[in-house]
């Protein structure tokens, strides 16, 4: 039997994609209450758990430091969009969380995106 187990992480950033048109209200300057959930999957083991929450926040704890409060176009080598976002946070905590399954970044309570490994 597998379980998933999920910790979510909220941060402030600004961003632009300049790659719009101007007259697209996303080219401008911008800011977001981003919210990034973290999901690991795998079997209930001995201790009655999937994995340690801490060691969760051990590996995206310091990601989230780097993105809070900052200019999203200073930090991702790409286009800013919750889907590069999305695909950067899993390229910064892969090699970390072993049994990491899907990495969920909310731009907006309505808008968001879901990247399941």
């Amino acid at each position: 039997m597998n379980l998933t187990i999920t910790k979510t992480y909220r941060f402030e950033a600004a961003h632009s994609l300049s790659h719009l048109p101007k007259t697209h209200q996303c080219h401008r300057c911008h800011g977001h209450s981003y919210e990034v959930l973290v999901a690991v999957s795998g079997p209930n083991l001995k201790c009655g758990w999937v994995q340690d929450y801490a060691d969760i926040s051990a590996a995206v704890a310091p990601v989230i430091a780097k993105l809070d409060h900052q200019n999203l176009n200073e930090i991702l080598p790409c286009y800013t969009t919750a889907e590069n976002l999305a695909i950067w946070i899993v390229g910064e905590i892969q090699h970390l969380l072993p049994l990491l399954s899907r990495v969920e970044v909310r731009e907006t309570p309505t808008s968001n995106v879901i990247l399941t490994l």
